[in-house]
């Protein structure tokens, strides 16, 4: 038969198994986490993209607000400046 273990041989055996048996707990939570994190992860890349996405129309709907304020302006002076001369048309004959 084989020579016996000595004592500290076997406590050294023990935290070695215990080291490993710690080890691939850790890894099992890592796994585990990963797993959870991974939809959480996916889901922030979609809001992500969604946010990008809600900028560039909100950016396009600014610029066509502003086009479609500016047109108004412009609509209003060329409103003004008709009313002025149809004024001015009828105090030249009299009819106001």
């Amino acid at each position: 038969m084989g020579r016996p273990i000595s004592p500290a041989i076997r406590q050294s055996l023990m935290r070695l198994r215990a080291a490993v048996d710690a080890l691939e707990q850790a890894e099992a939570r890592r796994r585990a986490n990963q797993r959870q994190t991974g939809p959480i992860e996916t889901e922030l890349a979609l809001m992500q993209d969604d946010r990008a996405r809600l900028a560039t129309e909100l950016d396009a709907a600014l610029a066509r607000s502003n086009r479609v304020e500016n047109l108004a302006e412009d609509l209003t002076r060329r409103v003004d400046a008709a009313m002025t001369t149809v004024r001015a048309v009828l105090e030249k004959n009299g009819a106001v």
